[in-house]
């Protein structure tokens, strides 16, 4: 992290978060942060559900939920974007404040509850996008929605033509009962709409599922088998967790989701879990707690494929998607990998 990042950073902590995030998304769109530009090679280039990374280092849905700062995060090191979570209509989420930093822990905590300005404006964005690395939708539901499985279809109906992969949203915690979607009855249905979807596209792309970390044994055989029988062609694990488990800091009683550090064991455990269970077949994205390219490598060894960060950036500043990166890279040649994809899965038993 270079000095004028550092004292960006500090001055962005004297902001409350959300208005934090604002100003740093403002900054993106005016040029005024230094951005390294492409991140690859030969061990670090990446097939994923038939998308072309240049690396494996994803930019996680959330941080630009309006596609307002794409140029800019396309020239930021990471392999993949992925944008969202967006709904049919625009809606304002939970009330302000809704997001904290957990400092103490290297944690944060939100309860935004999908605030985003509808599909529409997001979609017209998208495609006005500069070519080049992937980038994707988080499909999301309204709150009011009198058919929120529908809604997940309805998004990608609209912007599936402007996107590379989508992602269906079912595990945030913060819109009452979304989680119900992951039941397996109502996960089936849920997706069979979206592949529906999917497949009237004129070109179609692939599909993602993102599942929370609290799963039980038995739900997570259900989310396995589901994804497996539904047509879709990876999964994400995983979104935030409800647990408190151990911290530290003074907001560490606020409701909502919990991403950061202290998520990184029980996101990587169920990301392995979930390996398993899909028997290497689906793709699997790995989230939650990466704050390093060791924690990167780790989840990669689990069982991911690829990667995605977001709250560790509230620290470490956005130069960490490349640090990340240029890390994997020196990992994979120490340990005598060729191709990030050879060292898939090779430490999942210790996870188990």
């Amino acid at each position: 992290m270079s000095m004028i990042e550092k004292l960006g950073l500090k001055l962005m902590h004297q902001f409350d978060p959300e208005t934090a995030h604002g100003l740093a998304l403002s900054a993106l769109r005016m040029g005024a942060v230094p951005l390294p530009g492409p991140v690859t090679g030969a061990r670090l280039a990446t097939k994923l559900a038939g998308l072309d990374l240049p690396n494996p280092v994803g930019l996680a849905a959330g941080f630009d939920k309006n596609a307002v700062a794409l140029p800019a995060l396309m020239r930021a090191g990471f392999g993949f974007l992925e944008v969202g979570a967006a709904t049919p209509r625009a809606q304002e989420g939970n009330p302000r404040p809704r997001l904290w930093r957990l400092s103490e822990d290297r944690a944060v905590i939100n309860r935004f509850g999908f605030n985003n300005e509808g599909v529409e404006p997001i979609a017209t964005r998208l495609s006005a996008r500069p070519a080049g690395i992937p980038v994707g939708l988080n499909l999301g539901a309204n709150k009011d929605s009198a058919d929120r499985a529908a809604d997940f279809a309805q998004v990608l109906t609209r912007a599936g033509a402007q996107i590379d992969f989508a992602t269906a949203n079912v595990s945030s915690p913060n819109t009452e009962k979304l989680r119900d979607l992951q039941g397996k009855d109502a996960l089936s249905a849920l997706l069979a709409g979206v592949i529906t979807a999917r497949d009237g596209l004129a070109k179609p792309i692939p599909v993602f599922l993102k599942i929370a970390p609290d799963l039980a044994p038995a739900e997570l055989e259900d989310v396995a088998e589901v994804a497996r029988a539904s047509g879709i062609d990876g999964l994400i694990a995983t979104n935030t967790t409800l647990s408190r488990e151990g911290l530290k800091s003074a907001h560490s009683s606020q409701m909502g989701g919990l991403s950061g550090a202290p998520l990184f064991e029980k996101s990587t455990r169920i990301l392995a879990q979930l390996s398993k269970l899909t028997e290497g077949k689906l793709p699997i994205i790995g989230v939650g707690g990466i704050g390093s390219a060791e924690d990167a490598y780790e989840k990669i060894r689990a069982g991911a494929s690829a990667v995605q960060i977001y709250s560790a950036m509230v620290y470490h500043g956005l130069s960490l998607a490349g640090d990340i990166a240029r890390g994997l890279d020196a990992l994979l040649a120490r340990d005598g990998f060729a191709n990030l994809s050879e060292a898939v899965g090779t430490g999942r038993d210790r996870w188990l």
